[in-house]
């Protein structure tokens, strides 16, 4: 039996401050995205429809009563979960995109056709 035996990790030398950057520009990169009414109704569309899966809420009229929301509203929130998720990236990387335009515009269920549609003129700026 071996006492006083530790273990001990060895990395290349500069590998603590290639981490360091790759730490520091992650948090950069965090820090640059606002969080945007678009991306808080995204996480909102993603729950709901997570509750809806779980069978925790029995409709979306059960999420509008429990969210105080107008049901015409929620269900196109809950729209933007059949989004193609380059749509997402797109719409999320737009700083300009207006989340009352995005989710009053009528989408197609294809996901190759809202690509399509989203390489038109831009109406979902302000």
């Amino acid at each position: 039996m071996k006492r006083g035996y530790k273990k001990q990790i060895i990395t290349p030398l500069d590998a603590p401050q290639a981490f360091s950057e790759e730490a520091c520009r992650e948090r950069e990169a965090r820090e640059s995205v606002k969080d945007s009414a678009l991306l808080r109704a995204l996480g909102l569309a993603f729950y709901w429809q997570r509750l809806l899966d779980e069978q925790r809420v029995a409709s979306v009229a059960e999420i509008a009563d429990a969210e105080g929301m107008g049901l015409t509203q929620v269900r196109r929130i809950k729209r933007l979960t059949l989004l193609a998720p380059e749509v997402i990236e797109q719409l999320i990387s737009t700083p300009d995109a207006v989340l009352e335009q995005v989710v009053r515009r009528p989408w197609s269920n294809v996901w190759d056709d809202q690509m399509h549609d989203l390489k038109l003129p831009d109406r979902f700026l302000s």
